[in-house]
């Protein structure tokens, strides 16, 4: 927990922030994120307000992720942060742990921006599979279920996270 008598450092800010994550303690995590945040990853530029970042964290904690900081490099007024991240769905998508780099931009003492640099052995093409065979098989069995890749409200994350029970349960069961 970050003391309040003293200004934290940029590092001690991201560890609270995925401390606080691991812990599902939305609290902690919007008291070191700026008003507003913005997440990018490649082409996706993802502003958030405090209120629908929380639904995104929502949409997360269903997935059970942890996050573990491998490593915090400073760079000027922002710090370089290497996570490995784990959660059932990177686990179905057989790329867990999820390592990646990020570039942490601050404001006042808050995050404003989290950057993805670059993912370290991720294999985009098994991703993709999976996740195609799941969504097309989804669609063919449950369509009640149909449309979660989309959904990234709380209800989504639980149909994604009911498609993959469903279709292991599937694959279970043929053996």
């Amino acid at each position: 927990m970050i003391g309040c008598s003293e200004k934290p450092t940029p590092r001690e800010i991201v560890t609270e922030y995925y401390d606080a994550f691991n812990s599902s303690d939305f609290n902690r995590v919007a008291a070191v994120i700026a008003d507003s945040i913005t997440i990018i990853d490649g082409e996706y530029v993802m502003p958030y307000s405090a209120e629908s970042f929380y639904e995104q964290f929502k949409w997360d904690s269903i997935f059970q992720p942890t996050y573990e900081i491998v490593e915090q490099e400073d760079q000027k007024s922002q710090i370089i942060a290497t996570v490995a991240s784990s959660s059932k769905r990177y686990k179905f998508l057989e790329n867990d742990p999820l390592i990646c780099s990020f570039r942490i931009s601050f404001d006042s003492n808050k995050i404003t921006m989290i950057e993805a640099l670059e993912y370290a052995d991720a294999d985009w093409n098994l991703w993709q599979a999976k996740r195609d065979s799941l969504v097309n098989w989804t669609s063919r069995n449950h369509p009640e279920l149909d449309g979660f890749i989309h959904d990234l409200t709380m209800n989504g994350a639980k149909n994604y996270l009911k498609a993959i029970e469903l279709y292991e349960k599937r694959k279970e069961d043929s053996l």
